[in-house]
């Protein structure tokens, strides 16, 4: 509820009196709220309607018949309005990997990176490592959000997952589970609302 007092707090009591207008915190917190959330559509609306994107998947087994999570990310994708220019299977080798990332990154077409599979915690499992040494800005907030979702789902196995993400240069790059379950959740419920908004971000 709102109310007018003067600058003691007091209801004024004639016409002369000093005025202030006082909120409750109740007020003051829907007031920011709506600040904020007016803030982050006009970001997500300035965000590019159609993406450049490289789809990445790191396996040692996997074929372009096989990669199921692989394909279902092309889908996903193309389904949103977005295009994907480039679509690779890489061993889980640094050596491999990393110049990869590299090359796709320096591409003017390529606005997004998205990678799945590695990021367990196996021997061969090493997305994480090569992907957040080659970051110049990490988004912690990515992989927490997946984890969190991901718990709702399968519980505490979420924290096998070593899902990261953030930017290499003005290229968001983010990575996710190989399984389709796993690509499935990442993209529908945390990448795709808000890849305009990231890309936006990463380019100004």
């Amino acid at each position: 509820m709102q109310r007018w007092t003067d600058t003691q707090g007091r209801r004024p009591t004639s016409a002369s009196a000093s005025y202030r207008f006082a909120t409750t915190p109740a007020a003051n917190d829907k007031r920011k709220k709506r600040f904020m959330s007016r803030s982050v559509d006009e970001h997500r609306a300035r965000g590019p309607r159609e993406i450049g994107c490289a789809v990445v998947t790191v396996s040692d087994t996997r074929t372009l018949q096989t990669d199921t999570g692989g394909q279902l990310a092309v889908e996903l994708l193309q389904s949103a309005g977005h295009q994907v220019v480039h679509r690779r299977i890489v061993p889980d080798e640094p050596e491999q990997l990393r110049p990869l990332i590299a090359s796709l990154v320096a591409d003017q077409q390529v606005q997004a990176l998205l990678l799945t599979g590695g990021t367990g915690i196996s021997q061969r499992d090493h997305t994480f490592e090569v992907i957040r040494g080659m970051l110049t800005k990490e988004l912690p907030g990515y992989g927490e959000l997946f984890r969190m979702l991901s718990y709702q789902q399968i519980g505490p196995a979420a924290m096998l997952s070593r899902a990261v993400g953030g930017v290499v240069g003005k290229t968001v790059v983010l990575t996710m589970p190989g399984s389709p379950a796993g690509v499935r959740l990442a993209l529908e419920q945390v990448i795709l609302p808000e890849l305009a908004h990231l890309v936006d971000q990463a380019t100004h």
